[in-house]
This record gives C-alpha cells, structure tokens and sequence, in this order.
C-alpha cells in the first residue's frame, strides 16, 4: 500500500530571518532582471539553512541539556557543514537562469505557507 499522505517537518526562524526572506523573494519575482537577484538568494538560502541546522539539531541539544563540550562540538560541526553547504549553494544558484531562480523563489514562498 502507498502512502498517499504528504509529511513534513517545519522550523521557527526569526522575524528578521522573515522579513530578509520576502523582501529577497519580492525582489527577484518583480525585477525585470532576475538575475541580478542570484547573490542575494544564495546567501538566503545559505542562511535559511544555516537557521534549520541549528533549529532542527542545537535546540534539540539544548532541551536534552547536553555538556557544554558535547554542545560546542556540535555548533562547531554544524558550522562546518553550513559553511560548506553555504558555498555550494551559492555556486549553483549562482549558475542558474532566470526561470530556475523564479521556480526557488516560488518554492520557498510555498514552503512558507
């Protein structure tokens, strides 16, 4: 039998974060060049990235009240991983064209809703 339901998993982010998120968004959906918009929505995606490691993974941590050790061990892994991550989103956003950046953009607005 298959599984016909949709699951999904959300994280907070701030109110900051949000309004960073529409106004890039809103930017790239109305320019006459999308283009011009890449840097702005890989360093985005980088950092609504950046927010959901920490989200998912370092607040879980701090509800389990792990070590001092153990927790920075962890922020200095997931530091790592979205610095890594972060360059390599930017690469491929940056490498996109027009109707690609306008599909990510509406992608993330749907992930909002």
């Amino acid at each position: 039998m298959t599984d016909t339901k949709k699951h999904s998993l959300r994280f907070f982010y701030s109110e900051e974060l949000q309004e960073k998120t529409i106004k890039v968004l809103t930017e790239i959906e109305q320019a006459e060049d999308p283009l011009k918009g890449r840097d702005a929505l890989g360093s985005l995606v980088a950092e609504l990235t950046d927010s959901g490691m920490g989200y998912y993974f370092i607040e879980g941590l701090e509800l389990a009240k792990v070590g001092f050790v153990t927790k920075q061990t962890a922020n200095l892994g997931i530091s790592g991983a979205v610095k890594i991550m972060g360059s390599v989103i930017r690469k491929i956003i940056g490498g996109m064209n027009k109707e690609q950046l306008l599909i990510i953009s509406g992608y993330i607005r749907k992930l909002m809703q």
